[in-house]
């Protein structure tokens, strides 16, 4: 059987080989240094993708480049002939069908690209054949730069080709599109996670907004052509809906005791999602129950070690996330949470929960807790839930609804 393989420097966020997995490929992700790139070329794959950072320095090591490669200067998809490997650059076209799935037109456009790597100048390389108007790039020692970008007010096009933002370094942003007031639509070349800090504040801003999932899908459909696979039809939208479906995590919010866990259990094991708990991943950690810590230590300080729990579990993809009743509080929680989640709200008659070993709902009384996050629940959810029922109504309502949602839609035509 053939071999396959992405090699870059750092490949933990990858989500290559369970794409050429779903192909049939015997695909492997390989980290590589810069010094072993020719080793690596003369061990015999027969193709093999490239990421960041070599999609340029691999080529000096590759025995023929397709001329859109060449011209582009950046290769990412290699193929064995015989007994030459020929480069090609897939990415260009699999960045414009995650355009244009979304409308996104470059074409007479002020177009600001960011980064100076080999995707930046896929990004430019494209800009330029589609007719864009102006192409600036920001590096962080280019004459336009990440200190002056904002004077560039006639911007109206943003491609973020850095991995800034990428698990596990999530919440962090390149630019700040505020001081841009002309953009109308964003580009992140980052798929892990689906949303990063640049695109959570373009859905604030109102911009039309794209994750890099669906250029990572169809660059690699493409890639498989190069190697050889055949298709009778586009799966290209098929594989993007279930790796949205396989990687997002479901996160459930809602007040304490409203059966967050129980429910959260039963949909992990309906979809063979492994399960976690904050308030069980903060017992863990710290020995303490939240009652506990709450009753000693204050609840800020609570609050402190349930934010460090948060960040930490959700750079994990593909869970089912049940957090504790308050975690809505804290802005930065829910950042976090919805980098990679959908996030359902479980609701639950008020007369139906309970404040026993639950000093926030004890002390203030679950009315008057609820009055005060209600309004942060519905903001922070994608959807909610009634678990006035059975777990198991609740359960099958929350995976219905999780089967309905759709993460980064495309836009009909």
């Amino acid at each position: 059987m053939k071999k396959y393989c992405l090699i870059g420097e750092k490949l933990s966020h990858s989500y290559s080989a369970e794409i050429h997995g779903r192909a049939g490929l015997d695909y492997t992700l390989c980290e590589v240094k810069k010094e072993a790139l020719k080793s690596f070329v003369d061990s015999g794959y027969d193709g093999f993708n490239i990421t960041i950072p070599y999609k340029r320095e691999i080529i000096p090591f590759l025995d023929e480049i397709d001329d859109g490669a060449k011209a582009i200067g950046a290769v990412n998809t290699a193929v064995k002939k015989g007994d030459k490997y020929y480069g090609y650059n897939t990415d260009l076209n699999g960045m414009r069908y995650a355009l244009q799935r979304k409308g996104i037109s470059v074409s007479d456009k002020n177009v600001m690209i960011l980064g100076s790597g080999g995707t930046s100048d896929t990004a430019k390389a494209l800009c330029e054949k589609d007719g864009a108007r102006s192409v600036v790039k920001v590096s962080r020692s280019g004459e336009i730069n990440y200190g002056n970008y904002g004077e560039l007010k006639e911007t109206e096009i943003v491609i973020n080709a850095t991995p800034v933002g990428t698990t596990p370094n999530i919440g962090v942003s390149p630019i700040d599109l505020s001081v841009l007031p002309n953009v109308k639509a964003v580009f992140d070349c980052v798929y892990n996670p689906f949303k990063t800090a640049l695109i959570m504040q373009a859905e604030k801003l109102g911009i039309i907004c794209s994750d890099g999932l669906p250029m990572l899908v169809k660059q690699a459909i493409l890639a498989q052509e190069l190697w050889g696979v055949k298709r009778e039809r586009d799966e290209t939208e098929e594989y993007i809906d279930a790796l949205y479906k396989e990687k997002s995590d479901i996160v459930l919010i809602g007040m304490p005791s409203s059966g967050k866990t129980s429910v959260g259990k039963a949909v992990a094991e309906m979809l063979g999602k492994k399960f976690t708990d904050t308030d069980a991943e903060i017992y863990n950690e710290t020995g303490k129950t939240p009652a506990e810590i709450i009753e000693k230590q204050g609840e800020t300080a609570f609050r402190n070690i349930e934010t460090a729990i948060v960040k930490r579990v959700a750079v994990n993809s593909g869970v089912v996330l049940a957090t504790g009743g308050g975690a809505v509080i804290k802005e930065e929680n829910i950042c976090a949470l919805k980098a990679n989640g959908v996030i359902c709200y479980i609701k639950r008659d008020l007369n139906l929960l309970s404040s026993d070993g639950r000093p926030l709902s004890k002390n203030l009384g679950i009315c008057r807790l609820y009055e005060e996050r209600k309004n942060l629940y519905e903001q922070a959810a994608d959807f909610s839930v009634d678990n006035s029922g059975t777990i198991e109504v609740c359960a099958n309502a929350v995976v219905r609804k999780f089967n309905e949602w759709q993460f980064n839609p495309k836009i009909k035509n």
